[in-house]
């Protein structure tokens, strides 16, 4: 691994701190998109930002067709109109008040840097598929700078799971309760084997 397991425990608990002191300074909200394309999406928060000049953006590309987006409530409020008025099959706002993966977790991004800064990490024993890159982490300079864009960068998890796939990895093995990432890589490529492991 590339940090000690206590190391890592002591950064998630950090890293939702700063998140819910991020989103007490300032509010904001998230909503799942399903039946539009990312790109469609991403043109809808810029012209959202733009009408209320306050941020919203693409936070989540889970599948095709399933997208969250991320910002203040009034952009997050714009976008989701625009969103149904393109005929979006569903638009659900998520019962949180942080605006996870969005530009309004710039403050605790730049705090949570500070703490892995201060946290020893090693290049990764095995590749692990960044979030926001959706490229494999191969050194510590990469993990430290995939740990501070995570928190304000798209989850790019049809890209990560696509690049699996160009490099001939042809089985998904998802531990944990619930389905959820199996269903996901079902709607990005049904011929691809999936499993599920739950004790």
């Amino acid at each position: 691994g590339s940090l000690s397991f206590a190391d890592g425990v002591r950064l998630v608990r950090r890293r939702g701190e700063l998140m819910k002191a991020a989103g007490e300074r300032e509010p904001g909200g998230m909503a799942a998109i399903l039946g539009l394309s990312v790109e469609e999406l991403a043109a809808i928060c810029e012209q959202a930002t733009a009408a209320t000049n306050r941020p919203v953006q693409v936070a989540n590309d889970n599948c095709p067709g399933q997208v969250v987006i991320s910002g203040d409530n009034a952009a997050l409020d714009v976008a989701t109109a625009l969103a149904e008025a393109a005929n979006a099959r569903k638009v659900v706002r998520l019962k949180i008040s942080i605006a996870a993966h969005s530009q309004l977790m710039h403050s605790a991004a730049e705090e949570f840097f500070a703490a892995v800064a201060d946290t020893p990490i090693h290049a990764p024993q095995v590749p692990v598929i960044a979030n926001a890159s959706a490229q494999p982490l191969r050194s510590e300079e990469a993990v430290r700078a995939e740990l501070r864009a995570q928190l304000t960068a798209a989850v790019r998890w049809t890209e990560s799971m696509t690049y699996l796939l160009s490099q001939d990895v042809d089985n998904f093995v998802e531990v944990g309760p619930g389905e959820v990432l199996a269903g996901l890589m079902k709607r990005i490529d049904r011929k691809a084997s999936r499993d599920t492991y739950y004790k």
